[in-house]
């Protein structure tokens, strides 16, 4: 499939991947970028991300055959008026927010619904930015597409075939499912998340014990609350109905449990966890859910001086780039004593295999 030229409104790590990701599988494609941080752009045209920028949007994308609207959604909204009198009829413009109803409605309102096709790449990481882009984001991750009625199959097989070549997995869902869903897999998580990690915060002693000993299993499961706080402002304030909706079904759920434990009844406690755990084995690991990805293992070694250094050396002679290393003080949920976390999934495929025929003892 040819591409001659598509458009990036936001340059920032999703839109920056995006951008890598497509100029590696289509090299002759023309990128041009928007941005209001013209330091973002230099730095993609410099890196070869992009083959030209603009300061303001104008007739430079005139002949965009894709525009990617990657801006925060009040600002796709804003693009997205600007570029209509502008861009051709047949141009497909989607955007890459995890909230849809007010594109959606922006799209319906200023009568670009056969052409505009929303889209939500579950793909994502603790770092921001054009520096932190890359090009295998999206490798096997779901890749949502919420196409309203009036937009043509041609249009959305174009969008398709780009997201698979990039590597990702695309899955089209109704705009009105979208939020719902998001809401109650991705977007509460963050916030459970994020209260947990403030109660530890509101709750530790004076010696700071809880801070010292929140590594493990507490880390893993409050990482996404690393998260860009001016990102889940955005979020929050854009998909209020359906997350104020999932919190009052959670505090619900919450509340049987805490009765259950309340009244030592066994039978309820042993059920819920026993349903929850049942549920959670029937996920699969081989795609990329809807938070973030983490390319991480636990080694077994002798603690001993110079370890870190010797797995390290190890990985780096075979070409394996760490992301981050060091030794695992509370192993209580864990197995391993040294965690290794990497920048993609074939790093730690290939370390796995590597160590293992070291005699190295290596959990996933």
């Amino acid at each position: 499939m040819n591409l001659d030229k598509i458009g990036f409104i936001g340059l920032g790590l999703i839109g920056g991947s995006l951008a890598k990701a497509i100029k590696v599988q289509y090299k002759t494609c023309k990128i041009i970028a928007f941005d209001i941080d013209t330091t973002s752009l230099e730095t993609a045209l410099n890196e070869k991300i992009i083959d030209d920028y603009t300061t303001v949007i104008d007739n430079n994308f005139q002949d965009c055959q894709i525009i990617f609207l990657c801006a925060p959604v009040e600002n796709n909204i804003e693009a997205l008026n600007k570029l209509l009198p502008i861009i051709n009829k047949d141009c497909i413009i989607t955007d890459v927010g995890s909230t849809k109803e007010k594109i959606i409605d922006a799209a319906i309102s200023m009568n670009c619904d056969n052409r505009f096709i929303g889209g939500h790449p579950m793909a994502g990481s603790e770092k921001s930015g054009i520096t932190a882009a890359d090009s295998h984001l999206f490798e096997n991750a779901y890749y949502i597409l919420t196409p309203l009625p009036a937009a043509s199959e041609d249009k959305i097989d174009l969008l398709q075939t780009i997201i698979t070549d990039i590597g990702a997995l695309p899955i089209v869902i109704e705009p009105s499912k979208h939020d719902f869903i998001t809401a109650t897999i991705s977007h509460v998580p963050h916030i459970i998340a994020s209260t947990l990690v403030n109660l530890v915060s509101e709750l530790d002693t004076p010696d700071k014990h809880m801070h010292t000993l929140a590594a493990g299993g507490f880390k893993d499961i409050t990482r996404i609350a690393s998260s860009s706080p001016d990102m889940w402002e955005q979020i929050c304030s854009t998909n209020n109905k359906q997350i104020t909706k999932v919190i009052d079904r959670f505090q619900q759920e919450l509340s049987l449990i805490k009765e259950s434990i309340a009244k030592c009844n066994n039978e309820n406690i042993y059920s819920f966890f026993s349903s929850s755990r049942d549920f959670r084995n029937t996920f699969s690991d081989k795609n990329t859910g809807f938070i973030m990805k983490s390319y991480k293992i636990t080694v077994d070694v002798i603690d001993k001086p110079g370890i870190i250094a010797e797995i390290a050396t190890l990985l780096s002679n075979n070409n394996i780039n760490i992301k981050n290393i060091g030794i695992n003080n509370n192993r209580e949920h864990q197995e391993g004593v040294l965690e290794i976390v990497f920048y993609d999934l074939d790093s730690q495929n290939r370390s796995i295999e590597i160590l293992v025929g070291m005699n190295y003892r290596v959990y996933v």
